[in-house]
């Protein structure tokens, strides 16, 4: 046979392993019997040469990922400033630090639980450090419950968010909102005060704009971090987000 058949030959296993739905347009080209033939071959081929399929796929994974990755990073552009400069969500840390790192949580949430730890140490350390918090109630009623008695305890009594975060967040069990309201009393605050604030339509408008944020930035579970040039999914732990936030400082003002 010809070297032109079989670089074709070879050409369909590649359709054949990365561009399945392209294959039937290339097949035309080609003759019934070159058709079967060419199949025979790649049978062959991959029977002999399994670990190309898994290379492949492998491949196909990695550029996946990097093309996810991308499109996170314009969507953290697209929002930077919902994201980074809303009235609506606490702050923790240093409001005024160089660096800023946007969690999005539950308090449901056991993997927010286990990195409650991680975010204090990083607070603790780094005295540049500015940390949003935003309440995505993704587990359920309780969450939401939950979400929506923080937010009204943010807004009416911002200087003690961050106690009634560490108490809830660290709760034994389910949350919800009669939880929520207890340590919320627990604080020092008016549960009165706090109920009759949870028809403010500026509640549910802050979870929602969470919920905004999270869908554009393909976020659909918690804790998720963004920065400004990263968006990271799961509790990754105290080293790696440490080495994230010396990146965004070694990029300076430049998105990189």
């Amino acid at each position: 046979m010809s070297r032109h058949f079989f670089a074709a030959a070879f050409a369909a296993l590649a359709l054949t392993v990365a561009m399945p739905a392209v294959l039937p347009a290339q097949a035309a080209s080609f003759s019934e019997s070159q058709q079967t033939e060419i199949g025979d071959l790649v049978k062959d081929y991959l029977m002999k040469n399994p670990e190309v399929i898994r290379d492949a796929m492998e491949e196909l994974q990695r550029k996946e990922q990097l093309a996810e990755a991308e499109a996170r990073k314009t969507g953290v552009a697209k929002y930077a400033d919902q994201l980074f400069n809303s009235k609506r969500h606490a702050v923790i840390g240093n409001p005024k630090g160089d660096v800023t790192l946007v969690e999005f949580f539950d308090y449901n949430c056991g993997y927010c639980k286990r990195a409650h730890a991680d975010m204090q140490k990083l607070i603790d350390e780094d005295k540049g450090l500015r940390v949003i918090l935003k309440e995505f109630p993704v587990l359920g009623q309780g969450s939401e419950e939950a979400a929506q008695v923080a937010v009204a305890v943010n807004r009416l009594s911002p200087e003690k968010y961050k106690a009634f975060y560490d108490e809830l967040l660290m709760s034994r069990g389910a949350v919800d909102g009669a939880r929520a309201l207890a340590v919320a009393a627990d604080q020092g605050l008016d549960k009165a005060a706090i109920q009759a604030h949870l028809k403010d339509p500026e509640v549910a408008a802050t979870i929602n704009e969470s919920y905004t944020l999270a869908q554009a930035l393909g976020i659909n579970g918690t804790p998720s971090y963004v920065l400004q040039n990263d968006v990271v999914v799961g509790a990754v732990g105290y080293d790696a987000l440490k080495e994230k936030i010396k990146s965004v400082r070694a990029c300076g003002s430049v998105t990189c």
